[in-house]
């Protein structure tokens, strides 16, 4: 058993954000899945949005927020988010994150525009901002005394009051039981605080652009432990993932669209969304887009549709998207000559673990920021890179909770270590391959972008059949990263479904054709366990 004060589980821009603003009171133990670099901050290409540009608002940008959301945002909280955005930027280039500066070199950082946004809004670094952010990050974290960061820990479960040696029936969170890669063994880690920033659900979905590891674990775990879930029917479909039969889910960023791009149908050669949002065209929310291509791709039998910024010119291109140019000319597309081909995949998951404007989350001692929480920023659908600034304002909101309330926060009594004394080695390794596949498959055509509640319920079925599969073999079986994860996937996958199933109408990112129509006031969608 390790004890702790803090344990963060994520080492993300939500985790280490957290971790960094704890670490000059308390020890900090940041548990990773993989490396330290593997989580989606590092895979986002876009940036972080901030008023900064003259002209714009602080009021602009929530409204902008709140339309993208399709009213479902909570206004509170989105003004909490944006207010504290420029000030999240100055601290990330104290940090040392290269942001671009103005083109004049004396106006700032360079702003660029993404879909849904009224203003150009958008810091980045290049468009490889999440990986320059990782960078900034780690190298703080690493030169913390006070922060311990253990890579290659696969979170099984929460510790809670039912793992107590005499149990107090408090519901507190004690820390996780996680699996180390290295030792293939069980350990147990308490602390006062635990923080959840293990991202989101996207790999319960075949076409992701999600990083393998984003299974739902935190989501999942949170469930099992007593905590609500709010809005999992709400998962973002990025319209632009390239399509490719060797690369599964590089991304094509928002800003491609924002700085000229256009979507064309290959067959007609004409563009085409000029008949489907004739006012914001390429730059409406992603939502719209999403649902335009999907349109454009079963009306005329298509693979993909083409995204072409050819017309701006090569050395405009190669200045703005230098990572994605020099990736696509690595597998023969010259984005400066021609289109990308592109189809829209699982992106972001708007819903998670409902928390307050502190981060908290129904269980004592339990706290979520980023992907994994469900804290009204969004809405029914995530305005793009808001999501960055989430996991800066929220991981600092946590971490000023946590500190402010520490005297409050009792510490960790005896835990029972982890039990495998009734459990053998797996020889059925083949299952879990088997069942990851077919979730992944009827998520991604039942619960895709289109719904109908007959498709709904058909995966609401596999997965009951699946649960007990699972259930059977968890209980009998010593557990493994791949058995741990396709346990969470299967449990964030039934909880998109129930979500989607209740939704009896169409709002942002969950349209079905049995509910065309948006109900009036909007609602959350609120599990309780």
């Amino acid at each position: 058993m390790a004890e702790t004060d803090v344990l963060v589980i994520g080492s993300g821009a939500a985790g280490l954000t957290a971790a960094l603003n704890l670490a000059d009171r308390f020890r900090v133990t940041v548990l990773a899945k993989g490396r330290l670099d593997e989580g989606s901050t590092a895979w986002a290409q876009g940036g972080i949005a901030a008023v900064l540009e003259p002209g714009d608002t602080f009021e602009n940008h929530v409204e902008d927020t709140m339309v993208a959301g399709a009213g479902l945002n909570d206004r509170g909280v989105v003004e909490f988010v944006v207010e504290r955005a420029p000030a999240a930027i100055e601290r990330l280039a104290e940090l040392g994150v290269p942001f671009n500066v103005a083109e004049d070199g004396k106006n700032g950082w360079h702003l660029t525009r993404e879909g849904g946004h009224s203003h150009r809004r958008i810091v980045h670094v290049d468009d490889a901002t999440g990986w320059a952010v990782q960078v900034a990050l780690i190298r703080a974290a690493e030169a913390h005394p006070n922060i311990t960061l253990v890579p290659d820990m696969v979170a099984i479960d929460l510790a809670t009051s039912r793992h107590e040696l005499r149990y107090s029936g408090a519901g507190n969170v004690w820390g996780v039981y996680a699996f180390n890669r290295a030792t293939g063994k069980v350990e147990l880690h308490t602390a006062r605080a635990t923080v959840l920033a293990t991202g989101g659900a996207g790999r319960t979905y075949m076409f992701s652009t999600a990083p393998r590891g984003a299974t739902g674990d935190g989501i999942a775990m949170a469930w099992r432990a007593g905590a609500r879930v709010s809005n999992m029917e709400f998962m973002q479909f990025h319209p632009t993932c390239l399509y490719h039969l060797e690369v599964k889910n590089f991304l094509i960023t928002e800003a491609v669209r924002g700085e000229g791009g256009r979507l064309i149908n290959p067959q007609t050669g004409k563009r085409f969304m000029p008949y489907y949002d004739a006012d914001r065209l390429e730059l409406a929310p992603r939502d719209v887009v999403a649902r335009a291509i999907d349109a454009e791709i079963k009306r005329f039998g298509l693979d993909y549709v083409h995204l072409d910024i050819s017309h701006r010119g090569a050395d405009f291109v190669k200045a703005h998207f230098p990572t994605i140019h020099a990736k696509l000319l690595g597998l023969g597309i010259d984005m400066t000559t021609g289109p990308i081909p592109v189809v829209p995949a699982q992106h972001y998951t708007c819903g998670g673990v409902v928390v307050d404007r502190n981060g908290r989350t129904d269980l004592p001692g339990l706290y979520a920021a980023g992907e994994v929480s469900q804290s009204g920023l969004h809405g029914a659908n995530r305005l793009a890179s808001n999501s960055l600034l989430e996991c800066f304002v929220y991981g600092e909101a946590a971490a000023a909770h946590i500190a402010a309330s520490w005297d409050a926060l009792p510490p960790p009594p005896a835990i029972r270590p982890w039990d495998e004394s009734r459990v053998t080695d797996s020889d059925e390794e083949v299952v879990i391959k088997q069942n990851w596949t077919e979730i992944r498959r009827f998520m991604w055509n039942y619960v895709g972008i289109v719904r109908t509640t007959k498709r709904l319920e058909r995966a609401a079925h596999r997965i009951k059949m699946l649960q007990e599969e699972v259930a059977d073999y968890y209980g009998h079986f010593r557990v493994t990263p791949d058995l741990i994860e396709l346990r969470n996937l299967l449990q964030s996958a039934e909880l998109i479904v129930r979500s989607a199933l209740h939704r009896r109408e169409s709002r942002g990112l969950h349209y079905t054709l049995d509910h065309p129509r948006p109900v009036e006031p909007p609602q959350d969608t609120i599990l309780i366990p």
